[in-house]
């Protein structure tokens, strides 16, 4: 309200006064008072309070941030933090050229007394002191040793012993951080309109977080995780994935810095162009580009600052954790070794000579597989901590996966055909992959261990690309085909066979009951369903069972066997995202069974005949059709199907084409130079048993594939031999067979005229030469089965001539008649 001055000799006249910006404040205060108290009152719940108090802790944050920013900045907080940690790390105390063996530690001394005069006195105390001085020295070289370059845990163990302190900080960061993230998904869930979808979601947001925030070995467990949807969720694992390429990198000018001290000089003396953004930010580095002095692209990868330290502190953390474990739960084999493994590939990982090595033994050992590429690595611009490889262009599977889906953001991604062909590409991906990952297990031994979806690229020439091979696995040749033959026994069910392989596998010990072991893995395995054939389930699932088993009877599983997990795990995490209906032993089966038909060695001829034969040397007939119809499969069909768009008459067809190429197969390897196991086989086995298996029932729709290839080269030998290819009236259609695996006239006759293929029937016919009664259907079969395919052949021929003949009649008659 304005204030006035009255006067008698004047009318009154309002006079505003000027008020302070403080004084109206406080009025437009008092006056929204007013009104609050004349509103209706508002009825506040729980779900709004939590949203207020976010809503607070998010300004308080912000705030918060923009201090810490200043303060950083003024009272240069960073550099006194580094020197806080080098004191709390006691690194001043580190001499890193100090690398003598330490002798053994020694214990307190204990006096003695034993009736000793006054000079034996103190000689003996002088030796007192001299025990004592020792023993602090020693602690003296302990405290002043750094972490080993290879992991060794007695080493790691010494040097984390002298400093507790930095232990303990770290288990109370690693608690408090699961505590706030479980804090946080409690407050989340209180919200009851939230749909699963998006609890899922939060929960793997909440962890990827977590994980970010607790450094370099908790992302590498991150990323681990997020290979297996199937296991973790979609939402989970699609959160997790981000741990792949969307670490937050380290400043561009500590990453020059360690350049330059690795490389003993500036960067421009090494590079002409050198990015100034990261191009990817991994867990133990990051990767800029770069053009070398003689123009060529690469890309340069550095290791985050103090990263040893950090890695192996977590080792050390997590091996007493195993040991207090093993304590409680009393085993009796060391837990703590999968601990030591882990370290091992870690601190491995963290040499990047070592994975320059690892690179080019890759390269080379693939060397002669066209679909895989690995770039290529320059050894003189390589150190610990800097990796120079060839820059390779190629699309990462997450990014393929997205575009197919629909989620990109790319301005394409409404357009259908960019859609397809991203899913093609990822298809083609993930049969290439999983072709690779069975080279590496079982052909040359050398397995990429860490396969996730950053490490993968799909280049224009669609060819896989392999990056980042700190994590590798060398396998013994007895373990490759150990595991080469578990395939096999999964299969067939041999779970006695599937012992025996495992044995060589290094999983079971002498001294434990192995028909015990055998029962029990028959019923951990036993529930796994048959889809034509093959168990309808994945190879990590049936490993994990199989550990399973083996830590119920107390088995240390072999260092590789982790490796080899972790690799499957990654894979078949990335093929299941490609494919839902993907299977590990089906997609594998036909690569196994070639193997085994084309490597002539006693150890996969074994195999092949406890796969096939039974103890009588007997033929399994229905393994034998299994075994064959697969390994037709192994080049003409995709290890996983490109459409799902199939009508049930195209699967009838494509069944029928099998079939066909399965005889082919029989026939050609039979007289060619890759049929020397096959040829083995049969001389091997029980010749009146074979004859007695292919006359019987089971046996019928092998019988009719052969008529049908006989009847096709015989149709062949009637064009040929009557000359109507010649006719230039008459147009033939083409053989029905699959071109590649179809018989040809000149095949038949190689086959009939091989002298290989004659002895091995001149023994089969000799051994159930005793069996008249069995010769005698052998015979009568033989005999329809030449009826039959003459008719066919003699059917075909006359349709086909007489097809021909009318369509010339009807094409040459004049237009007048035709119409």
């Amino acid at each position: 309200m304005a204030s006035v001055s009255t006067s008698p000799s004047c009318s009154t006249i309002p006079t505003p006064v000027r008020r302070s910006s403080r004084s109206t404040f406080a009025v437009a205060e008092l006056r929204r008072l007013k009104q609050r108290r004349v509103s209706t009152p508002v009825t506040v719940g729980f779900g709004h309070f939590g949203e207020v108090v976010r809503n607070d802790v998010e300004f308080l944050k912000k705030k918060i941030g923009i201090g810490i920013k200043w303060a950083n900045e003024a009272f240069r907080v960073p550099e006194v933090t580094k020197t806080a940690e080098e004191l709390f790390w006691l690194r001043h105390l580190e001499d890193p050229a100090d690398s003598t063996p330490l002798e053994p530690r020694r214990s307190w001394p204990q006096p003695s007394y034993s009736g000793l005069s006054g000079v034996d006195l103190f000689m003996a105390d002088v030796k007192a002191l001299e025990a004592y001085a020792g023993y602090f020295y020693c602690l003296s070289k302990m405290w002043s040793r750094p972490l080993p370059e290879v992991y060794d845990p007695q080493e790691v163990a010494d040097y984390f012993n002298c400093r507790p302190h930095v232990v303990a900080f770290r288990l109370l960061e690693v608690f408090s951080a699961f505590m706030v993230a479980a804090i946080r998904l409690r407050t989340s869930a209180s919200d009851k309109g939230r749909s699963l979808e998006a609890s899922e979601q939060n929960f793997g947001m909440v962890l990827k977080e977590t994980m970010l925030h607790l450094g370099p070995t908790f992302i590498k467990v991150g990323q681990s995780l997020s290979t297996r949807p199937d296991i973790f969720g979609t939402e989970i694992s699609k959160a997790l994935s981000e741990l792949h390429d969307r670490i937050p990198p380290f400043p561009q000018p500590e990453a020059v810095k360690i350049i330059e001290e690795e490389l003993g000089a500036p960067v421009e003396s090494f590079f002409s162009q050198f990015s100034q953004e990261t191009v990817a930010a991994a867990s133990f580095g990051q990767v800029y580009r770069g053009k070398t002095l003689d123009g060529l692209d690469v890309a340069v990868k550095v290791q985050r600052p103090d990263l040893r330290h950090a890695v192996l502190r977590d080792i050390y953390i997590l091996r007493l954790g195993l040991g207090v474990l093993r304590k409680i739960v009393k085993r009796e084999n060391d837990i703590r070794v999968y601990a030591d493994e882990l370290g091992k590939g870690l601190a491995g990982e963290l040499d990047f000579t070592l994975e320059a090595a690892n690179a080019s033994e890759f390269r080379e050992a693939h060397s002669q597989f066209s679909y895989i590429r690995v770039p290529k690595v320059y050894q003189h611009l390589t150190r610990k901590r800097v990796l120079t490889m060839e820059w390779m262009v190629g699309e990462s599977p997450t990014d393929l996966l997205s575009i197919s889906s629909g989620d990109s953001n790319h301005d394409f991604q409404s357009q259908e055909r960019q859609k397809l062909e991203a899913r093609r590409s990822l298809l083609d991906l993930v049969n290439k992959g999983v072709e690779a990952t069975l080279v590496q297990l079982l052909d040359t031994g050398i397995l990429h261990a860490d396969p996730h979806p950053g490490n993968l690229r799909y280049t224009s020439s669609r060819q896989i690309g392999f990056l980042d091979f700190g994590l590798v696995c060398r396998m013994q040749r007895k373990h490759q085909l150990a595991m080469l033959a578990s395939i096999v026994h999964i299969v067939n069910g041999d779970w006695a066979f599937l012992v025996e392989a495992l044995t060589d596998m290094d999983v079971i010990k002498p001294g434990v009951n192995t028909r015990r072991f055998t029962l029990d893995l028959e019923y951990a395995l036993g529930e796994v369903e048959l889809k034509n054939g093959i168990p309808d389930i994945e190879f990590t699932k049936v490993l994990s069972k199989i550990v399973k088993v083996a830590l119920n009877y107390q088995l240390q599983m072999p260092p590789y066997f982790t490796l080899v997990l972790r690799s499957l795990a990654c894979f078949e995490g990335l093929a299941a995202a490609g494919d839902p209906n993907f299977k590990t032993f089906e997609a594998a089966y036909p690569f196994v069974v070639q193997k085994l038909l084309s490597e002539n060695s006693a150890a996969t001829r074994k195999i092949l005949h406890s796969a096939v034969l039974n103890r009588k040397k007997e033929f399994r007939w229905e393994r034998v059709a299994l075994f064959l119809g697969k390994s037709s499969t192994r080049k003409r069909l995709p290890l996983v199907s490109s459409t799902r768009d199939e009508t049930p008459g195209d699967s009838t067809s494509n069944q029928m084409d099998r079939d066909a190429d399965t005889v082919g197969v029989v026939l050609r390897l039979l007289a060619s130079k890759d049929g020397v196991v096959l040829r083995r086989l049969l001389m091997a086995a029980n010749g009146t048993s074979l004859i007695r298996t292919f006359i019987s029932r089971e046996a019928h729709v092998i019988r009719q594939k052969l008529c049908r290839t006989i009847a096709d080269t015989m149709y062949q030998w009637m064009v040929g031999i009557f000359g109507i290819k010649s006719l230039k009236f008459i147009s033939l259609s083409d053989p029905p067979p699959s071109p590649g695996t179809n018989i040809t006239v000149k095949d038949f006759k190689i086959l009939i005229r091989d002298k290989r293929v004659r002895v091995i029937l001149r023994k089969i016919l000799e051994s159930a030469k005793s069996d008249r009664v069995l010769m005698l259907r052998f015979g009568w079969t033989s005999f329809v089965m030449f009826l039959t395919t003459t008719a066919l052949a003699c059917h075909r021929f006359v349709i086909s001539v007489s097809e021909g003949y009318i369509n010339y009649l009807s094409l040459s008659a004049p237009v007048a008649l035709r119409t």
